[in-house]
């Protein structure tokens, strides 16, 4: 499972579990350096993720950590080898705000993924021409592929994970009647409706709800937000974009993620149950054409 968590994960991991092994030593950070004949900088850096740490410093803190056990040391072993890969995304780097490749990281490697976005389809549910129609707007030709290339190779990449992550969407009815595309081609959006109905019906690990607009006022209405959730210990997140990459937030082991955790469970309340929302995407898609 670790070899396609994608090194954001698994050093997200790895960090967790050196934290928790020196908590149990009953050492501070500076404790636990000064025993090191390290700098209580080095230790911080390491812990907070700025620094890689190099196979002998992982060994030296597993020995001052008392880890004898060769399967916990192999198992942090080849965590920090995953860690100090490249994750696919990189590629972006040139092309897409840095804030919104790191969240790309930590989505690579989730087990559940729960989106609430107001005005749009989930990028994850997006077709190509519609991620295009999308994107029309304000992005030069270079960025806009760049946008679109991204999106499609997050879908692909997820799911050719061994286990890929459940995901979880709720949708606001404007989203799917909102014609997008239509100066273009007029199928855009009802082939946009269809792929996700058919998606959510056909992948076990797939969910769509859709709140229409008899619904009553919501939280939703305060803006869009996506929850992470991990294996191996380490603490979910929540993401906040405001649609311009470089302004987007990640929140870890913060209060803030148990609140945006119920407020999607309240959204669900004023869904349409899964049955009845596929109904209304394809029959959208079928008024639209």
């Amino acid at each position: 499972m670790a070899d396609d968590q994608g090194p954001v994960v698994q050093s997200g991991i790895l960090r967790t579990e050196l934290v928790r092994l020196r908590r149990a030593s009953n050492l501070s950070p500076y404790d636990a350096a000064h025993q090191l004949g390290w700098s209580p900088t080095k230790l911080i850096r390491i812990e907070g993720g700025r620094n890689l740490i190099s196979p002998a410093d992982l060994g030296s803190l597993l020995d001052q950590y008392g880890i004898s056990s060769q399967t916990e040391r192999e198992r942090l072993e080849t965590l920090n080898r995953g860690a100090r890969g490249v994750g696919w995304w990189n590629a972006y780097r040139n092309e897409i705000a840095d804030p919104y490749l790191d969240y790309v990281g930590y989505e690579a490697g989730s087990i559940f993924i729960r989106q609430y976005l107001g005005a749009a389809v989930p990028g994850l549910l997006q077709t190509q021409e519609y991620a295009e129609a999308m994107t029309e707007p304000d992005l030069s030709n270079t960025s806009k592929r760049a946008v679109v290339n991204l999106r499609i190779h997050r879908q692909a990449e997820l799911e050719r994970r061994s286990h890929p992550p459940y995901r979880y969407f709720i949708l606001d009815e404007g989203v799917i009647r909102r014609h997008v595309g239509i100066s273009k081609d007029r199928a855009i959006m009802p082939n946009q409706l269809l792929y996700i109905a058919d998606m959510a019906s056909g992948d076990e690990f797939i969910t769509v709800r859709v709140i229409p607009f008899t619904a009553d006022a919501h939280v939703g209405l305060t803006g869009p937000f996506t929850l992470l959730e991990f294996e191996g210990g380490l603490p979910d997140l929540v993401y906040l974009d405001s649609g311009k990459g470089e302004r987007a937030s990640i929140t870890a082991g913060d209060p803030d993620v148990a609140e945006y955790a119920d407020q999607f469970e309240v959204l669900l309340d004023y869904a349409l149950s899964e049955a009845e929302s596929l109904d209304m995407l394809r029959t959208a898609a079928e008024e639209m054409s």
